[in-house]
């Protein structure tokens, strides 16, 4: 059983200065159909879009290839610096910076209409949640939709059970249940969707808790 107050979780950006992009489980380059299948249908519109926790910036460059004002932000300098050379390559604007979401954010000087973080807030732990939510609130306009994707206390990786779990690679994610995020949540956003679907991961599906929201 991992204890919280044992927790010392690998740091993000030693993964990505140490490891090929290949051999980390969230650096996926297409963009999940969950993401895509809302910009589709048009249940999230070209606007201007923050992507929290982007990595090296994939889902990012796909919205802004799709119309989208996006900025992305991560704690990594090596994850930002591999998303500012992919979309220069690609010949995509994106702005990307690097700041922590559990920070002030006085990095990021504007407010979004569309804010989102996929398989990032199960590296937010419970203590730190409720600062997060704040940032979040405090970088989306009103009436902006936000959306929050991350594991399920459901799925049955990484030993199966327990909220803390530890991965192969040292990070140590904690595994939400429906209940707890509603609770989180419900503070500042008006939930118009919160389930637990299948999203796809580079090595097998997880199961996820998806909630899509607006701001109050």
């Amino acid at each position: 059983m991992i204890r919280e107050e044992t927790l010392e979780p690998v740091e993000p950006e030693d993964i990505y200065r140490t490891l090929p992009p290949e051999a980390i489980p969230w650096n996926i380059e297409t963009p999940p159909e969950t993401l895509v299948e809302m910009v589709e249908s048009g249940k999230v519109k070209p606007c201007k879009t923050i992507d929290l926790g982007c990595g090296a910036g994939y889902y990012a460059i796909y919205l802004a290839s799709r119309g989208f004002d996006v900025t992305g932000i991560d704690i990594s300098p090596t994850a930002i610096k591999i998303a500012k050379e992919k979309a220069e390559k690609e010949n995509v604007k994106c702005i990307f910076i690097v700041a922590d979401v559990l920070g002030s954010l006085d990095e990021v000087k504007d407010t979004f209409d569309f804010v989102y973080d996929w398989s990032l807030l199960h590296h937010v732990y419970p203590e730190h949640r409720k600062k997060y939510i704040e940032n979040v609130n405090r970088i989306l306009n009103s009436g902006g939709k936000y959306l929050s994707v991350c594991f399920s206390e459901k799925d049955p990786h990484f030993g199966g059970s327990g909220k803390y779990r530890e991965t192969p690679l040292g990070t140590i994610l904690y595994f939400s249940s429906e209940e707890e995020l509603k609770e989180l949540f419900s503070a500042y956003f008006k939930i118009i969707e919160l389930k637990t679907l299948e999203i796809e991961g580079k090595f097998s599906p997880h199961l996820a808790n998806y909630a899509f929201m607006e701001k109050k």
